[in-house]
Order: structure tokens, then sequence, then C-alpha cells
């Protein structure tokens, strides 16, 4: 007989912990937590199971939490961006909001006290934070101009708000999908350019026509982390294009992975516990068997080929909808950072112009649409497009950056500032034809998914005349869009002073940009020692 002793030594320490409480009962204790003040919060209930709630407790702010929602498909509207525009402004210098590169809001500065006046503000306009945070479901990616694309196969919004309420029971909290081996992407494509990056999500439904009928070939087990970066492989498996099978199939497949969870090993080790490590263990045809069995009906095999057929979008600048005499601009927003004021901008711009609507974007900017074809040229005029352009320089234009260590104790090095400004110097000294893709991330765990950008720069130490200094890995190679794949590491222990001549090298003999007239080249610095 097995004891609990027994299953103890089969587990990691936040199993463990969640063998103790759920992390989803924080939210009828969050009151008595609050009563305590945040210093005397149990260590586990403050570091962990908050997070069950989207509240993260950042040991770099201490007092000021960082909050994270849920906006599936990142389809907001300006009533939700002033609410969350009056939340970040009520804590001054300390708030502000970032856009993820799942397309959605962080909200930064928050105060433990104010939590239970936050969560009413959210559902007063349908927004939650629950389960967004752990071992849970992430939010979930789609198309950001599902509806509008005059290319689009399937406007999935709907399906993606139906598969977040059930996971969450309608933002209330699910048990069945709180105790998770891992954290864990779905996401639905319903575009030709693979917007929701596919390849690393642990379900991705893309689509694709059997036999004339609409559906979704389904992939499974990509993922970015630490230890390990792999590609999602195909489940051998289509579904037609219904919320009920899409929804159905994402329960089973994640009925399979949580209960299958200890007995095969997953909940021992959290380097060893993504949905993969499963996958590899038993072969995708054991694990597809077992999900049919979970599914209740038979899986039909994919179609043989997908709609996948355009290079990956970035949604900036101004392009007609599939409605006629509308049209939507996408703006750029530095490195995804927004300030109340601007959030407020936003809400103002979404009204005054277009429908109310705002969209989000995984490379961390956002879209306006439905404005009037004869608004378009008031709305380029109005200031803050000065601040969010919509004809950015090539290399801020494709900027891509996690937190960093200012908000992150994660985080080796500062991410966000510095990618900003090597990004706008080098655009200042370089002719560079085509956009390319820079990713920065400032650690391991790869929240700025350096491994599918064209450049990637991964946060690490390195050792310069004698003492630590923050560097990074240079990856190079990832693609996006048709036929995506992942990039390697060319270059390992570049200190981030020494960067810039190395990029800009890159730059010209990998991308064709051309020095322009008057700029000197910089020698390329010899490699620094690497902390291992």
């Amino acid at each position: 007989m097995t004891t609990t002793k027994d299953v103890s030594k089969k587990i990691n320490k936040v199993e463990k912990a969640k063998a103790e409480k759920d992390g989803l009962d924080i939210k009828q204790e969050l009151e008595s937590l609050i009563q305590l003040g945040w210093e005397n919060v149990d260590k586990t209930d403050l570091e962990l199971r908050l997070k069950w709630l989207g509240v993260f407790f950042r040991p770099v702010t201490p007092g000021k939490f960082m909050l994270r929602l849920r906006i599936p498909n990142g389809s907001l509207d300006s009533e939700k961006m002033r609410v969350l525009a009056n939340i970040v402004q009520r804590y001054g210098d300390d708030g502000s909001a970032d856009i993820t590169t799942r397309q959605n809001i962080q909200l930064r500065g928050v105060r433990l006290e104010d939590i239970p006046d936050i969560f009413h503000q959210l559902q007063s306009v349908n927004l939650t934070s629950i389960q967004s945070g752990m071992d849970n479901v992430r939010n979930l990616t789609g198309s950001p101009v599902a509806g509008i694309d005059a290319d689009e196969i399937i406007d999935t919004r709907d399906m993606l708000q139906k598969l977040q309420d059930m996971i969450t029971n309608n933002g209330e909290g699910n048990y069945a999908f709180t105790n998770l081996p891992r954290k864990f992407n779905i996401a639905i494509e319903g575009g030709r350019d693979n917007s929701i990056h596919a390849e690393i999500n642990d379900i991705a439904f893309v689509p694709a026509y059997r036999d004339g009928e609409l559906g979704f070939n389904v992939l499974v087990g990509g993922y970015l982390s630490a230890q390990r970066c792999v590609e999602a492989i195909p489940l051998n498996a289509w579904v037609p294009a219904n919320e009920a099978d899409v929804i159905n199939l994402s329960g089973a497949i994640l009925t399979v992975y949580t209960q299958n969870g200890l007995k095969e090993g997953l909940r021992k080790s959290r380097q060893k516990a993504r949905m993969m490590w499963l996958i590899d263990k038993w072969g995708v045809d054991k694990f597809r068997a077992e999900v049919e069995k979970t599914y209740g009906k038979e899986l039909l095999p994919a179609a043989p080929e997908d709609e996948i057929t355009q290079e990956k979008k970035d949604y900036i600048g101004v392009y007609p909808q599939k409605q006629p005499g509308y049209s939507y601009v996408g703006l750029l927003v530095p490195v995804g950072r927004l300030s109340a004021d601007t959030m407020f901008e936003l809400a103002r711009l979404a009204d005054v112009y277009g429908n109310g609507e705002i969209r989000l974007t995984v490379e961390q900017n956002l879209i306006i649409p439905y404005i009037a074809n004869d608004k378009i040229e008031a709305f380029l005029s109005e200031p803050l497009l000065q601040q969010f352009p919509i004809h950015p320089s090539t290399l801020t234009r494709s900027l891509v950056s996690c937190t960093g260590n200012r908000y992150c104790n994660f985080a080796i090095i500062e991410t966000k500032q510095r990618a900003l400004k090597l990004a706008q110097e080098l655009d200042q000294e370089l002719d560079i034809p085509e956009r390319v893709r820079i990713h920065w991330t400032g650690c391991p765990n790869s929240c700025g998914q350096p491994q599918v950008a064209d450049i990637g720069l991964m946060g690490t130490k390195v050792r310069k005349d004698g003492k630590p200094v923050e560097g990074v890995n240079l990856y190079t190679g990832g693609k996006v869009g048709k036929d995506a794949q992942l990039g390697d590491v060319l270059e390992k222990g570049i200190a981030c002073d020494d960067l810039k001549p190395i990029l800009r090298n890159l730059l010209i003999e990998n991308f064709d940009a051309k020095v322009k007239d008057g700029v000197v080249i910089e020698p390329e610095p010899e490699t620094q020692e690497f902390f291992e």
C-alpha cells in the first residue's frame, strides 16, 4: 500500500505545498491575509498560492505586487482599459502596465490591501485574473485581427472566451484545472500567418480543411524553459471548427496531463514536468489514445496540410478591414510599457475614432479597429501617435522584451530600457532593408522568447575585467509564420556593454544592413569569460 510518506518522496516542494492546500483555496483566505499585512503572511501563501489569483509578490519591489490578468485573444475595449488605467493611476510613479507576449496585461505597483476592490472593478467589466499564474493554463491567444482580417479563415474570439470560461469556471476558479503538474499554454489560430506562435504552445489549434470541412489540426507539447526548448509536435488529430469539439478536446488533454502527473513522475522535478515530458515517456501514439478515451469519441486523423501559408505579420500601420469603409491601425508600444495616462488616452481614441475595441498582440503592441477611412487622417495626427507610432524605425518596430530585473526577481539583467536604447541607436547608425525581430529575455525562463526571434538575447552573468557584469547569450535563426522553427545559441557570455558592435556586425553580415554615412565602426570586443 502506498503511504503519504511514499507519495511525498515522489513530489517536489511546490507539489508538497499544493498537496497541503490547493492554490485556489487562497481565494477564501484573502481578507484574513490582508488583515495580517503582507509582511506577516505565510511565505508559501505570499510567494506561491497568491499566484492562483494572479497576484505576484515581487521581492525586488516589496509591498508592490504585480497583478496578471486574463484577456483571451487579447480583446479589450475602452471601458476595460479605463478600469485598468484607474487601477494603476492610484499608485503614481509605482503604477504601470505591461503588454505581454501572450496578448495579456500585467499591472504593477498594486497593494495587497486594494486587491478586493480591484477584483470588484475587474468583475464589473467582465475581467478576471483567476488562475493566471503558477500551475494553471495561462492566457489564451489567438489572432489579434480576428473578425476584421479580410484573409481570415475563422473568428476565434468567442471560442477562446468560452474555453477560458470552462477552464476558470466563468472566472470563479475551477478546481479541475488548478493542479496541473506545470504551467500550460493554449492557442487557437484563425488566420493564415501563425500569429499565435503555434510551435511554442502546449496545445495549438491550427486551421486545416479535411474533406472540404474547416477544422483544426492539433499540435501538442511545445514550450520554452531554462532546461529545455522544444517545438510542438502533431497529435495526428483534426477536430471540426466548432466550440464544443475544441473545448472538449482541450479539457481531455488537460485531464490526461493532470491525472497522470504523479504516476508518471512529472511531479517529482519541476524541470521535467511540462506536458512534452509525458509525451516523450509514452510516445505520441499512446498519448493520443489516452486523450481519445477521455475525449469520449474517435479522433479523426490530421488533415494533410494546414492553412498557414503566410509569413508572420506585425500589424503595425494602417490596414483595410473586411468591413467596407473601415481600417484597423496597429500602434507600436515600445517594449509594451503603458502608463495610466497612455491607457486613458487609448480608451479615448478607441471611442472617438473606432467602436471602442482595442486588440493586443503577442509582439506587445496594440490595434485600434473600426476606424472609418475618412477619420484616418485625423486619427494619425493625434499626439499619442508620436509616442506610439505607426512608422517606427526598423529594429524598434520588431523589438520584444520581458520585464527585466527592475520588477522581476528571476531576471539577471535589466532588459526593457537597455533593449530600447540599443535598438534606437542601431537604427540611427544602420540602414536595414527588412525588419529584424530582436527579442530580449532577462533569464533562461524565456518569457521574452528569444528562441523564436531573428536575434535573441538571454540574460546571464559574465566576467569583465575580473568583475561580474550583466551579459547575454546570443541566439539566431528563430522563425515564425510559415515553416516556423526555434533558433540556436550563436555565442555565449557577451557583456551587455560590448553588445552593440557585435549586433551591428551581425546585422551587416546576416541581414544586409549598411552603415550610414559618417558612422564610425567600433571594433568587436573579445568574448568575455562566461559564468555557468
